[in-house]
């Protein structure tokens, strides 16, 4: 795996530093906290860049509205050690501060957590999301003699089969939930909408990433999976105008409604701002549609390939 950083301006590499030393620092206090002997013996064992700043082609125009995000993947020594809940949250909630509140850091900060026998599983059933990063990913922290697995393929038609499931599952759900916003918008109950329209949203995203990776993360961050999703496929981007305060202020009441909008007696949504985001979520809908479909065809044509 790589390691050098030196496609990156100074800045950024000072910035991915204090984004390791702060995932180290809270992973090793909850640990402190910890009475279980298997808590002693955890470890990180590798911090992995990935995405466009590992790539190269990251985005920074903050008056357009568009900043690209860090991707960061933390391989840990036990599975347990992956639950986000349990053992994350606090650095997640760091990294947001030095972003938002202290400025100390440029850009959002993502990551996600597997444990080495997870990741090499996946790496083993042929997921291309992870082979993709070992390929392309920095390895910004590797602890000795803890390789990963050489990665195997799947074939066209496994590939084909567990797509195909996915987008049933996800992508259908995801229509439902917009159907039901608009129905509870219809009937002036907004905040159910918002709820309602964050599911749809985030189901969009997660069968997208399911179709074409067979893989996407245990979050419900909008911006997140945003990031993950148009990273793959610019064309996503169409759906959520940045450069107004308006699009942006939409986007983040949506982002705020899968717990705000449940349990907040503040979160307050006006009319426009709910019609906007439905005809947003509607033109993801059918972004993600178009590229599932494409997805799905190229597959298929690859099966019939393989089978002939």
């Amino acid at each position: 795996m790589k390691s050098s950083l030196d496609h990156l301006p100074e800045s950024k590499q000072r910035e991915l530093a204090r984004v390791v030393e702060i995932l180290f620092a809270e992973f090793e206090e909850r640990l402190a906290d910890g009475k279980a002997e298997r808590h002693k013996n955890g470890r990180i064992l590798k911090i992995i860049l990935f995405g466009s700043y590992a790539r190269g082609d990251w985005v920074d125009d903050p008056v357009g509205g568009y900043v690209s995000d860090y991707d960061i993947l933390v391989v840990v020594s036990h599975d347990e050690l992956a639950d986000v809940q349990l053992y994350w949250t606090k650095a997640d909630d760091r990294l947001t501060a030095e972003v938002t509140i202290h400025k100390r850091i440029s850009a959002p900060v993502n990551f996600i957590v597997h444990s080495l026998h997870d990741l090499n599983k996946k790496l083993r059933r042929g997921r291309p999301f992870f082979i993709d990063i070992v390929r392309d990913g920095i390895a910004l922290y590797e602890a000795q003699n803890h390789p990963f697995d050489p990665p195997q393929k799947l074939s066209p038609a496994e590939t084909l089969k567990e797509a195909n499931e996915f987008a049933e599952e996800w992508l259908e759900t995801a229509d439902g939930f917009l159907e039901q916003a608009k129905f509870a918008a219809g009937n002036k109950r907004s905040k159910i909408a918002a709820f309602e329209l964050h599911q749809a949203t985030e189901r969009l995203y997660h069968g997208y990433m399911l179709v074409r990776t067979l893989y996407s993360p245990k979050s419900h961050k909008l911006g997140f999976l945003r990031s993950q999703c148009e990273q793959a496929d610019e064309r996503l981007k169409e759906a959520w105008p940045r450069s107004s305060r308006f699009e942006q202020r939409c986007f983040e009441l949506l982002r705020k409604a899968y717990v705000d909008a449940r349990y907040s007696p503040h979160y307050k949504i006006a009319d426009d701002e709910l019609g906007w985001l439905i005809s947003r979520v509607e033109v993801l809908q059918r972004l993600v549609r178009h590229a599932a479909d494409e997805r799905l065809r190229e597959l298929r044509e690859a099966a019939g390939h393989d089978g002939s």
